[in-house]
């Protein structure tokens, strides 16, 4: 009798794994095995204005798991959706109707704007030259806090289950303390927000800049970690782990760099590998057939 009871408890715990890992692109908190992560890039970059909050809202209707983003923080320490640490003159209007022009764009740097500031300049207007199918709107880049808050309303509205984040810190030693924080002050305020929302379970903090990442995983060691790898990364996956100090919980590369043989180190190393920018369906589903747990496109409307 006892063994049986013994018996059914084990299978009742088997069944009850916590409620955010069936949802997660991690599956399994974090390892392979888990769904494939859809992933949009800046929202849906190729479909709306990147980075903003319809781009958000458009990329959960087309169905992704995750949303990508990147943030920037500006002088009165709030973190903002932006790309580039400035406004660029691909997508911006300035506040007197013209267009930002190629050699001005770094006179207007985020950190050196209060927020009131910002959001005083249009990123949704203006005809993007390599995204002509990109709906024209008015929007600014929003706030961090704002992004979540539409994301999870939208998400419990439409019945859908709540998405994940992937955020990048835009961080490079030769701009610190001048086009943005420190990385330690950087990674503190993006986490500020996050647990203020109560998102961390469902937060991946990725960055080209290993040293966000390495801090990120000594303070708060919870929280999944994405290696970026540029495509003209000439390093040894082995060397490019040994560089980070410790196992990532994505390896996210250029998706020219993936091979049959870095999709079987990542899964030798219980790693998941997150290539970007896939903006083809043929391409899409070459990495798919090669193993690799989720794609980032502009597209989302490829999945």
């Amino acid at each position: 009798m006892k063994q049986n009871l013994l018996s059914i408890l084990l299978f009742c715990m088997s069944c009850s794994s916590p409620k955010h890992f069936h949802n997660s692109p991690s599956g399994d908190g974090g390892v392979r095995g888990g769904p494939f992560d859809k992933e949009g890039h800046r929202g849906c970059r190729g479909l709306m204005p990147e980075n903003t909050i319809p781009a958000m809202i458009k990329a959960l209707d087309l169905g992704v798991t995750t949303l990508e983003m990147d943030i920037a923080i500006t002088k009165d320490k709030q973190p903002v959706l932006s790309h580039e640490p400035w406004f660029a003159q691909d997508i911006t209007t300035k506040p007197d109707g013209t267009y930002m022009k190629d050699l001005e764009e770094r006179r207007f740097v985020i950190y050196w704007m209060t927020y009131d500031q910002v959001k005083t300049f249009d990123v949704g207007m203006k005809p993007h030259p390599r995204f002509p199918q990109q709906q024209k709107m008015k929007v600014v880049k929003p706030l961090l806090t704002d992004v979540i808050d539409s994301c999870e309303a939208h998400a419990k509205e439409t019945n859908r289950a709540l998405p994940w984040y992937n955020i990048e810190t835009k961080t490079d030693p030769a701009l610190d303390s001048v086009f943005h924080p420190m990385p330690m002050e950087f990674v503190d305020l993006l986490m500020s927000v996050i647990l203020k929302k109560g998102i961390e379970q469902r937060t991946i903090i990725q960055s080209f800049d290993f040293r966000t990442l390495q801090y990120l995983h000594q303070k708060y060691p919870s929280i999944k970690t994405s290696m970026l790898i540029e495509g003209v990364d000439k390093r040894s996956f082995d060397e490019q782990i040994k560089a980070l100090g410790f196992t990532p919980t994505i390896y996210s590369p250029e998706y020219t760099l993936v091979n049959d043989d870095v999709v079987k180190k990542c899964h030798q190393q219980n790693i998941r590998i997150v290539p970007w920018t896939v903006n083809d369906k043929p391409t899409i589903d070459s990495l798919k057939k090669m193993g690799v747990d989720g794609i980032i496109t502009d597209y989302p409307d490829l999945f």
